[in-house]
């Protein structure tokens, strides 16, 4: 609401500096009756107060920022009543203002967010049976029960009952993780299949998913204030505005000198350029299905020299795939792929559609089960075709039909997630899930590299071994796995204060405290965690990693303009100081001249809207045409 108030009074006092001008333009030339420059002043000194005592204030809590000399400028042209170039200044700079809101966006709503997915009661059980309560009142040791679909409210132990817990949110892991008594669980944590009794081991404000909140919370108030691009030009022009325009009146004892020095030197390549420039990158990168939150995002996106990756869901697909299908002596691949792929299509688990998508995939159309019988987070037994067929754990097979244990231990892997099949008593063979890397991966990370990011990391809350195999098929050094919310926090922060400029690109609740944290926060195609949005500062509409390099490219080629328009303006307003100073240029003539160097910015700026190949391919047309022009003149 803030970022919207600011922007609405900035454009209400342009709107109002506007209206002076064209009433005092008709008035000079005698459409309308009074004397000119009487209603100016008044105006002047409406619209121009509000800017003045912004610039005061900032600068009385240590913001060195680019409006100082229109501030003075303004001051200046009120106690010298000269309201005509007082009212361009004001007219630019609540211009400028107006578009650097606009491309501020809005603010993000992180913490809300997270606070609003917490659960607010949880079913305690007690002697006289079940009852709902406040989360907040749960204690260590009370027992609880977690139905299907719901989260867990608190960090607890699993006393009765088995499931399989979706953990993405809190840890990464891209597949559920059966849980049974004796099991620790993390609040934040989505109970999938079977109703679990639990016992508290902390009170939900103390527990894993309270402790992201606050590592969220946290992260935003420990954003160092960032220096705009604008505001860095201005911590050198200004001192030297001032000392041109003291110098202009100690020789000549001119007032109007000091005036029309701070006219045509009011920053406005600053104050203009580089809104129009970033925000021309702004609607570039919106083009491309990259929404960039805030100006000062894709002034930073151009900067970034470190990319920090979160492995599930961003270098990975974040679904389960089945990797390998191994059948036992006496069946096809294709045939256990088809029987167990047909028992499995009544289950809703994960898995389960994986498998059977993988099975349809492979051998088209599959044939209907019956007599199916679902034994949650265990497996499923069917009849297909005549045929028993029995599809889950090595324990759920093993203990219906022991004698395929021996053939099983010759099939399986260690450490993979496996499906064990058996098909009328017999052992049929075996399928491995993983989840896979994204095919657009290697594409993405040798794109970063030619943009010259060579330091590239991978932060998981997925074992390690799993994290170090995704890094060394995509040929990066630097993994680290089994980490927790605040352990990517603190590896982020590590990283900036070794000087680096990072950015965080993840996609689950738990990347949520780092993406704050970073440089820059990205967060690609959030499916279920709105929150990775929320806390990010670009958000990926479509599920492509490689726009993650093209919007790096983006916020390159705005900051190049941006500079570029800067520097021109800077230099033109330079060298209008300088006959200002020797009394060639009063303050009105000042102000036009200050009105065509920006308009010379503003549309150098708006190139940044432009697609580089796209204007590329113009100036070679142009340039065709030219070539063209000059042959039939010569020939003429």
């Amino acid at each position: 609401m803030k970022v919207r108030a600011d922007a609405l009074l900035s454009l209400l006092i342009a709107g109002a500096a506007l209206t002076a001008l064209g009433v005092e333009a008709l008035r000079y030339f005698g459409a309308l009756p009074g004397r000119p420059d009487s209603l100016a002043l008044l105006v002047l000194i409406a619209t121009g107060l509000p800017l003045v005592l912004r610039t005061v204030w900032g600068a009385l809590r240590g913001q060195f920022a680019a409006d100082i000399v229109a501030s003075l400028a303004i001051s200046t042209a009120v106690a010298f009543n000269e309201p005509i170039a007082g009212l361009v200044v004001v007219l630019m700079q609540s211009g400028g203002e107006f578009l650097d809101r606009y491309a501020e966006g809005r603010a993000s709503r992180a913490v809300r967010e997270l606070e609003a997915a917490a659960p607010r009661i949880a079913h305690r059980i007690g002697d006289g049976g079940i009852e709902d309560v406040p989360v907040e009142t749960i204690v260590a040791g009370d027992r609880l029960l977690v139905r299907p679909g719901e989260m867990i409210p608190c960090d607890a132990m699993i006393v009765e009952g088995t499931s399989h817990l979706d953990t993405a949110s809190i840890t990464g892991e891209p597949l559920p993780r059966r849980a049974g008594p004796g099991s620790r669980i993390l609040s934040g944590s989505y109970n999938r299949e079977s109703p679990l009794t639990v016992e508290a081991t902390a009170r939900a404000a103390e527990s894993q998913y309270a402790r992201i909140v606050e590592l969220v919370r946290t992260a935003q108030a420990s954003r160092a204030p960032i220096q705009r691009l604008a505001d860095r030009y201005a911590v050198w022009f200004t001192p030297l505005t001032l000392a041109v325009a003291a110098v202009a009146y100690g020789i000549s004892g001119d007032r109007l000198r000091i005036l029309s020095v701070l006219v045509v030197a009011t920053p406005c390549p600053l104050i203009l350029a580089v809104p129009v420039a970033i925000i021309g990158g702004v609607n570039r990168a919106a083009r491309r299905g990259i929404v960039v939150r805030n100006g000062t995002a894709l002034e930073q996106v151009g900067d970034v020299d470190t990319v920090v990756f979160d492995k599930t869901g961003t270098l990975t697909i974040g679904q389960p795939a089945v990797a390998r299908v191994a059948a036992a002596p006496g069946f096809t691949e294709a045939e256990l792929l088809r029987l167990a792929g047909a028992a499995e299509q009544p289950s809703s688990h994960l898995l389960a559609r994986a498998l059977t998508g993988e099975a349809i995939l492979q051998v088209g159309s599959l044939p209907r089960p019956t007599a199916a019988h679902e034994e949650p987070g265990r497996g499923i037994t069917a009849t297909v075709e005549g045929k028993t067929v029995l599809v889950g754990s090595r324990a759920y097979v093993t203990d219906a039909r022991p004698e395929a244990e021996p053939v099983f231990a010759t099939l399986a892997r260690p450490g993979r997630l496996t499906a064990f099949v058996s098909v009328d008593g017999r052992a049929a063979g075996v399928v491995e899930y993983e989840d896979r890397i994204r095919p657009e991966a290697p594409e993405t990370l040798e794109a970063l590299r030619q943009l010259g990011i060579e330091h590239m990391v991978i932060l998981s809350g997925d074992s390690i071994d799993n994290v170090r195999a995704v890094a060394r098929t995509l040929d990066l050094e630097d993994a680290q796995g089994d980490l927790l919310a605040e352990d990517k926090v603190e590896t982020v922060a590590a990283l900036q204060r070794a000087g680096r400029r990072v950015l965080m690109m993840g996609d689950g609740t738990n990347d949520a405290p780092a993406l704050e944290r970073a440089t820059v926060g990205m967060a690609i195609a959030p499916r279920e965690a709105a929150i990775t949005a929320e806390a990010a500062d670009i958000v990926l509409l479509a599920d492509d990693l490689r726009l993650l390099p093209a919007a790096i490219g983006i916020g390159r080629h705005s900051l190049r303009i941006a500079r570029q328009s800067v520097r021109v303006g800077l230099g033109l307003s330079g060298l209008a100081m300088l006959f200002a100073a020797a009394g060639m240029i009063p303050p009105t003539v000042g102000a036009l001249i200050q009105e065509a160097i920006d308009i010379s910015v503003i549309l150098n700026a708006l190139r940044s809207a432009r697609d580089p190949a796209t204007a590329s391919a113009r100036s070679a047309e142009e340039d065709s045409m030219q070539e063209a022009s000059a042959a039939a003149t010569m020939q003429l």
